[in-house]
C-alpha cells in the first residue's frame, strides 16, 4: 500500500494511492483521478485548487516508493563527544577583549576572594538573609556577584578553574543552592579540559552528589533549582564520563 501526502502540506490530509483502500479509510479531500502520464511544470502555477490537488498527485506519483539513505559507516563508528562550550576555542578572542574598570579578578589562591567575587559580598556576609535591597540606580556587582562572562573566564588557566570549583564547591557543601552560583559552577565545568586533573576529578564528583542531596530535599519538582542541579549532575555523570553517578532511567 502506497500513501501519498500532499506537497507543503505537512501534517494535513493523507489520501491513499489506491482506490480499494478507500472502502476502509474515505479520502479527506475529494480529488478526481489524474493521469500520471501528464506533463508535469512545477515552474507553472495552479490556477485553480483542483489543479494543485492534481498537481500534488503526479509530483507524489514520481517519487519513489522506498528510499534508502546513504550512511557512510565510518561515521557512525567515530567516538562522538558533546561540546558544552567553546571557551576553549575562542579563548584567545575573549581574553584579548579588555575588562570593565570595576572588574578586579582575585589572585588564584584568595579563596575568600573568589567567593565574593562570584557570588557577592551580600551572600557570602554571615547572617545575610532576603533579597538585596536596590539602593543605587546601577547595578552594583561588588554586592552581587559577576556573572561568569567568557572575558573573565577565559583569563583562567586550568589551575585556576579548578581552584575557583573547589572554592565554589565547598561553600556549596555548607549552604543551599543559589543561582548565582549555579551560573559559575557551569562555566567552571564548561572550562575544564579532558583529561581532567585528579583534583579536579575528585572536585566534579564532591560537586554532583552534593548535588543530589539538596534535590533530595526540594519539596516539588517544579523548584526553579530542580533542572539546574539536574544539569550539573548529568554534565558530570555524561560528559565528564562519571557514569556512576548518572540518574536512572524513569
Amino acid at each position: 500500500m502506497r500513501w501519498e501526502g500532499l506537497a507543503g502540506l505537512k501534517g494535513m490530509a493523507w489520501v491513499p494511492a489506491e482506490s480499494a483502500v478507500e472502502e476502509l479509510m474515505p479520502r479527506l479531500l475529494p480529488v478526481e483521478p489524474c493521469d500520471l502520464t501528464e506533463a508535469f511544470d512545477p515552474s507553472v502555477p495552479p490556477r485553480t485548487p483542483q489543479e494543485y490537488l492534481r498537481r500534488v498527485q503526479i509530483e507524489a506519483a514520481q517519487c519513489p516508493d522506498v528510499v534508502v539513505a546513504q550512511i557512510d559507516p565510518k561515521k557512525l563508528k567515530r567516538k562522538q563527544s558533546v561540546n558544552i562550550s567553546s571557551v576553549n576555542k575562542h579563548r584567545s578572542h575573549w581574553k584579548s577583549q579588555q575588562l570593565d574598570s570595576n572588574v578586579t579578578m582575585p589572585k588564584s589562591e584568595d579563596e575568600e576572594g573568589w567567593k565574593k567575587f562570584c557570588l557577592g559580598e551580600r551572600l557570602c556576609a554571615e547572617g545575610a538573609i532576603g533579597p538585596a535591597t536596590n539602593e543605587s540606580p546601577g547595578i552594583d556587582y561588588v554586592q552581587i556577584g559577576f556573572p561568569p562572562l567568557l572575558s573573565i573566564v577565559s583569563r583562567m588557566n586550568q589551575a585556576t578553574v579548578t581552584s575557583v570549583l573547589e572554592y565554589l564547591s565547598n561553600w556549596f557543601g555548607e549552604r543551599d543552592f543559589t543561582p548565582e552560583l549555579g551560573r559559575w559552577l557551569y562555566a567552571l565545568l564548561a572550562c575544564l579540559e579532558k583529561p581532567l586533573l585528579p583534583e579536579a576529578h575528585s572536585l566534579i564528583r564532591q560537586l554532583a552528589r552534593r548535588c543530589s542531596e539538596v534535590r533530595l530535599l526540594v519539596d516539588s519538582k517544579d523548584d526553579e533549582r530542580v533542572p539546574a542541579l539536574n544539569l550539573l549532575i548529568c554534565l558530570v555523570s555524561r560528559y565528564f564520563d562519571q557514569r556512576d553517578l548518572a540518574d536512572e532511567p524513569s
